[in-house]
């Protein structure tokens, strides 16, 4: 035995004894079968890529979306919650189609008395209800807060036919807009405003009985144009109550006329702020625009307490703009107090701002404005630069919902101002959510009607992170991989995979943004590493800004920008329900042996293996006729072959750099759950040091039930640990070690408990 050659063939005799190699008799003819395997294309799912989506997930050359220009002007009725309002629309068609039509929505009218969303749920009796609850369900007449339409007409005044179907109304048009072409028409309407206290509406007003004033946060407030684009058509699905809204974009001119003593804030630059504020306000508002460290009070809580006896019966009218936009809101109240301070943002200044009644004292003063600058500059360092001048936090109770620029969120002090935890990081993290959707999907403007995860999801991811660097071990409540545990073993009935239409899933906040949120947070700190999974997601949300993706544009970015192969993981992830668990199976320990088990004997007389062929044997621990001085030897005392192999083909400089392993482990893992995942092992040695692996998840390509692997080390392995950190979202584990943790009862948990 003198060549290199010679030894390796050597161990190629080895694995042909154990089976390695082996190949088993071809069974009796089967019936085939489909592609299963976990890890095949998705070819069958995704769209195929063509010239307005390229397969690499960018928009094509052909890509083209809409464009939807408005002019309003708005009246509240502050005495009779009563919203009056008048519009012109300039659409663009720029697809290549000629529409023979235009689509328009109504989301108003989902508070219409008699709207199908009040039925739309299965309902039973309740046992008991509050008083006030009783009240509106069974005694009260329906709210009717349907949008009351006075015409619709051309540009020349002419009235155009329109027909209302429940939330969409159809616009008949003279003649087919043909590609390139543009056409004006003008809306009259009117509705009651609704308490979104007392029906739990995205928008509406909260009255105070103390000083029977009300704040108002206003929205969806006007006839919007549906989407038309080169995936659907006209993108008019009905507005449900969960999905949100898919909108195309558009300037905005609107003129609110509201009391003159009420303070106002909305989508968009205010155009004469001196005609509005009075001159104290300027001089604030001036030195707010160039405070970077804190916020400047702008109408104090002093003044709003006048305010609220004032009730004027003058009218102020506040005029703005606003560029590149899918949505437009706004909040009046003479109730609000206003504070902001200024933010860096690349070469511009973009303020942060906050508006809350005297109730959100002390935490909105305290929190609200800083969070918000926060908040822009966290999401722009992962996505790009916040483009829009300004973002506005407004108190509402109850509240959490996102328009360009603009938000309501909640986080209300007891009355005599104190405030828990809860209350105080509630309030912080809806702030910072709903700020985020600025990014998400105000300007990267993705489908919330179909695909409630698109921004949701993405959303909270980055509210996590953002969450994670305002405050030291801030307790954020999704996006860890662990919070989705109790979620995701659940009772499959009651769980939708991801890609599902947010009508029709059972528990929207785990679907939408807490499982997407935990799924990116794997792949960004598991599967991908931060810096591939940082500049591919930047590389999405820079190439989607000011446009339409879809999720396989999404899923395609991700890809292409990284160079990682994912389809395992969207698939498993957000196309499946299928749970993650991955566990220890079975643990067997070797040692090197200098002659052959009973077993490995048969192996080679069955196969005629020359008995002199030099090979190193390994025997298990705990076998039969296994030898138990194998324990206390050195790697080449037990083993003449390789002792030999050594000393004639190494030198012995090289002979001291070898490693001397003295434990051969075969460890087998099992994967009852469907989902695959990186496996991460950590190991536990004898003298306490501990060393963590992670195995690609390719480990389970070949085999979806379990895999094995073999390590040779210098020191004796007494734990193994799978997914140590919680890192997957492993929904049980009781198998993830070894030895086997014994489970505790639920009497000695309670035992335990109580002695803390």
């Amino acid at each position: 035995m003198n060549s290199v050659k010679t030894f390796f063939s050597s161990f190629l005799a080895l694995a042909l004894l154990t089976g390695t190699y082996a190949q088993e008799e071809p069974p009796q003819q089967q019936q085939g079968h489909i592609n299963k395997n976990k890890f095949r294309q998705m070819y069958q799912e995704f769209s195929s890529p063509n010239m307005f989506r390229t397969a690499s997930g960018a928009p094509g050359p052909a890509y083209y979306q809409q464009q939807a220009d408005y002019k309003m002007d708005i009246e509240l009725d502050d005495k009779n919650q009563k919203l009056y309002g008048e519009e012109i629309i300039t659409y663009t068609n720029n697809s290549p189609d000629k529409l023979e039509y235009l689509w328009v929505q109504l989301d108003q009218n989902i508070r219409s008395k008699n709207s199908p969303a009040l039925d739309r749920n299965s309902e039973k009796m309740t046992p008991a209800e509050t008083p006030d609850r009783f009240t509106d369900k069974y005694l009260k007449e329906p709210f009717d807060g349907g949008f009351n339409i006075e015409y619709v007409k051309d540009s020349k005044g002419k009235p155009l036919p329109y027909t209302i179907n429940y939330t969409m109304m159809r616009i008949d048009i003279p003649q087919p807009l043909q590609p390139g072409e543009k056409i004006s028409f003008s809306i009259k309407w009117w509705y009651n405003v609704n308490n979104h206290v007392t029906d739990r509406a995205r928008s509406g007003y909260e009255h105070f009985p103390k000083d029977g004033n009300n704040t108002y946060v206003i929205a969806q407030f006007f006839p919007r144009m549906a989407v038309y684009n080169d995936t659907e058509g006209w993108q008019n699905y009905q507005f449900w109550g969960s999905g949100e809204f898919a909108l195309p974009f558009g300037n905005y001119e609107v003129n609110i006329t509201v009391p003159a003593d009420h303070m106002l804030e909305a989508t968009g630059e205010l155009q004469n702020r001196k005609d509005v504020f009075t001159k104290t306000m300027m001089k604030r508002y001036e030195k707010a625009t160039r405070s970077f460290d804190e916020p400047v009070v702008i109408v104090t809580q002093e003044e709003v307490e006048a305010r609220e006896k004032s009730f004027s019966k003058k009218k102020n009218t506040w005029k703005f703009r606003a560029e590149s936009v899918r949505d437009f809101a706004f909040a009046t109240s003479r109730k609000f107090i206003f504070d902001a301070m200024a933010v860096k943002m690349g070469n511009r200044t973009v303020m942060a701002e906050s508006l809350y009644p005297k109730e959100g004292n002390p935490l909105w003063e305290e929190y609200s404005t800083r969070v918000v600058a926060h908040t822009l500059k966290s999401y722009s360092s992962h996505t790009f630069d916040y483009p829009y001048p300004k973002a506005i936090s407004v108190h509402a109770r109850n509240q959490g919902m996102e328009y360009p620029m603009i938000c309501w969120n909640y986080g209300r002090p007891d009355e005599d101002g104190t405030y828990s935890d809860r209350v105080k990081y509630g309030m912080i993290s809806v702030i910072i959510h709903e700020i985020g959707h600025n990014f998400f999907p105000m300007i990267v403007n993705s489908d919330e009607r179909q695909w409630g995860w698109m921004d949701e999801g993405l959303n909270t991811f980055l509210q996590y992170l953002t969450e994670q660097t305002f405050m030291e071990n801030y307790p954020s409540r999704r996006g860890k991989p662990s919070s989705m545990v109790t979620y995701m073993k659940g009772n499959q009935d009651y769980i939708a995979p991801i890609m599902s239409n947010p009508e029709n899933v059972y528990q929207l906040g785990n679907n939408a943004y807490g499982k997407p949120a935990a799924g990116l947070t794997i792949l960004r700190e598991t599967i991908m590493g931060p810096e591939l999974f940082d500049y591919a997601f930047k590389t999405y949300a820079q190439r989607w800004m000011f446009k339409h993706p879809n999720p396989e544009d999404f899923f395609r970015t991700m890809e292409d920008a990284s160079g990682v192969e994912l389809d395992w993981f969207w698939r498993g992830w957000f196309y499946t329900t299928d749970q993650v668990d991955m566990g220890v199976k079975e643990v067997k320990k070797f040692f090197v042996s200098p002659t052959p088990s009973d077993k490995v004997k048969e192996v080679m007389a069955e196969r005629n293996v020359p008995k002199d062929m030099p090979l190193v044997f390994l025997a298990e621990e705990g076998a039969e006729n296994f030898d138990e001085t194998l324990r206390n030897g050195s790697l080449l005392e037990h083993s003449t072959p390789l002792n030999e192999y050594i000393m004639d083909n190494f030198s012995p400089e090289e002979r001291a750099g070898l490693k001397q392993p003295k434990y051969f482990y075969e460890i087998t893992f099992e994967k009852p759950g469907g989902m695959p995942m990186p496996l991460i092992v950590e190991y536990t040695y004898a003298d306490g040091s501990k060393k963590t692996v992670r195995y690609p998840v390719e480990l389970w390509r070949m085999n979806d039930a379990e895999a094995s692997k073999v390590i040779a080390a210098d020191k004796e392995i007494t734990q193994i640990t799978v997914d140590p950190k919680e890192e997957t979202a492993d929904v049980e584990t009781s198998n993830n070690y070894w030895p086997r943790k014994e489970k505790t009862s639920e009497f000695e948990a309670f035992k335990n408990r109580n002695k803390k």
